[in-house]
């Protein structure tokens, strides 16, 4: 019998919001500091999957220049009533000490290509924002509290609402607080349903590492008070440290055509040695078995995630596997979908035009920049995972680099690229980059002054391994191995979300934007 493998959407896809319109499934997702904004996927079997766009793709529905590493945008909800999609989301602009900055905006569409409507500012109280439709027509915005002040042991402070008037485009009244969480603490992603009478309230609990879970209240009236699900969680895996899908939690539910239930929620596959999860959180999904009037609970009849699922009744479905080879070439007036920019739109320092069949980028600022890179990024979705690319660059200075990356952050990367020396001319270094600190584990490879340069990353699992090419069939290994752990979600305590992308990257300290061109880019996995 077929059944839907998780995880569904495999590499960096956190904190899952689902709909369905008619016969289509979407799911949108948080992208962080990676533009364009939500990544927003579709499928008709709730299997196969394909991404459909990312809609937040100008400065105008979202500007992250300077935003730290992992602001951005933080658990968006997607929504479909009457006759539009509503998407929430939060542009998370300061992370670290006791504040967090989370402003919250609406966008609309009639269609989930776009084009989406100026963004409207809906409250800064918190982040994870949700949108509920009620059955009379009102519509209820709900996020999480953060409380910043240093003497509470507890900054998750709770769920509020608030009534959204459509017409006048902003909240009415106070926010009223409806529910503080379980004995799980740090309580966030929520999202509402009605059923049978009731308000269900699902919310994600525990952090968003190994403790992670879904919590699941209801009350007969939508400001509660709500009751807590006898056997909560409906869903963690912090009590089975052996299973493959790990850190569950965050979600949200769908319901078939059929009347069948659906969960789908963020997970992480560790796939290093000391629970390192390099492919991110990621989106899995369960059955829901939910009998009018009584709770929800997973069809397996535990509250552990289970690695395969099964269809909906009639469903004939065939899961396709990820590719095991895609070659990617710059003859398209578009960038293939699978780039993302770091904070901010490609500009015109990016171009597929002006040398046909090569992707010239121009280069700007550092490695270390929040505001102006010029480094294109794709997920790393499988763990035996290898990028390649070729480049033709002729640095004069050694302030000009190009080349290819595994990328985690401004503070965690490898880099292999290509630069200049004063006195060996062009050169390869390979740089390190863990903890924010610097190092070059191999610094000037002599390579010739002229001709293209192929350059490879091999990832398997705990380790990686650059290599370089001057005719792309005889490689040669660029130092020693390196550990994935750096480029994984796990390598710091905190504030760490999006897993391992690989990148094409360049930079240009002097100002003078030296350009450098990629001729294409290939991916393998085992």
């Amino acid at each position: 019998m077929n059944t839907i493998q998780n995880p569904i959407l495999p590499g960096f896809n956190p904190d899952p919001s689902i709909i369905r319109v008619e016969d289509t499934y979407y799911i949108a997702n948080s992208t962080f500091h990676w533009f364009p904004g939500v990544q927003i996927h579709k499928s008709k079997d709730l299997v196969n999957w394909e991404l459909a766009c990312r809609p937040l793709d100008s400065k105008k529905l979202l500007d992250m220049t300077g935003v730290p590493d992992h602001g951005g945008i933080w658990a968006p909800c997607l929504s479909h009533a009457d006759g539009k999609f509503w998407l929430i989301y939060t542009n998370v602009l300061h992370v670290g000490g006791i504040y967090k900055d989370t402003p919250n905006y609406l966008t609309t569409a009639d269609s989930i290509e776009g084009p989406w409507s100026d963004p409207v500012y809906i409250n800064s109280s918190g982040f994870d924002p949700s949108l509920f439709h009620d059955e009379d027509g009102r519509k209820y915005f709900i996020n999480m509290v953060w409380d910043h002040r240093p003497w509470k042991k507890n900054p998750f402070y709770g769920i509020v609402m608030q009534e959204y008037s459509v017409e006048e485009q902003k909240l009415l009244g106070r926010p009223e607080m409806i529910f503080k969480g379980s004995d799980h603490r740090l309580v966030e992603g929520p999202h509402l349903y009605k059923k049978d009478g009731f308000y269900y309230l699902f919310c994600a609990e525990g952090g968003t590492s190994y403790d992670h879970c879904e919590t699941v209240a209801r009350s007969r009236n939508i400001s509660g008070p709500y009751e807590i699900h006898p056997k909560n969680p409906l869903i963690t895996a912090r009590d089975y440290p052996d299973l493959v899908l790990q850190k569950t939690g965050h979600g949200d539910l769908v319901q078939t055509p059929g009347g069948e239930w659906y969960f789908v929620h963020l997970t992480g596959r560790p796939s290093i040695d000391g629970g390192h999860c390099m492919l991110g959180r990621e989106t899995a999904i369960q059955k829901i078995h939910w009998p009018e009037g009584e709770w929800p609970r997973l069809a397996t009849g535990g509250n552990e995630p289970a690695l395969k699922v099964p269809l909906p009744e009639g469903s004939s479905a065939v899961q396709k596997p990820l590719p095991p080879l895609e070659e990617y070439s710059f003859n398209a007036p578009a960038l293939p979908s699978i780039f993302q920019t770091l904070r901010v739109p490609a500009d015109d320092k990016i171009s597929l035009s002006e040398r046909p069949g090569f992707l010239r980028m121009y280069g700007k600022e550092s490695m270390s920049s929040v505001i102006n890179q010029s480094l294109l990024g794709f997920r790393v979705d499988h763990p035996v995972f290898t990028a390649a690319t070729t480049l033709e660059y002729d640095p004069w200075h050694f302030q000009q680099t190009a080349g290819l990356s595994a990328y985690y952050d401004t503070g965690s990367y490898y880099y292999l690229h290509v630069s200049w020396d004063e006195e060996r001319a062009r050169v390869l270094h390979l740089q390190s980059c863990q903890h924010k600190e610097q190092s070059y584990p191999v610094y000037n490879i002599n390579i010739p002054d002229e001709g293209p340069v192929h350059l490879k990353v091999e990832i398997d699992g705990a380790e990686l391994q650059f290599f370089w090419s001057m005719t792309g069939a005889e490689w040669h290994a660029v130092g020693p191995s390196l550990k994935t752990d750096t480029i994984s979600d796990d390598f710091e305590d905190d504030h760490r979300f999006t897993g391992a992308f690989c990148a094409l990257a360049c930079q240009d300290l002097t100002g003078n934007s030296h350009p450098c061109d990629f001729s294409g880019v290939s991916i393998k996995r085992r």
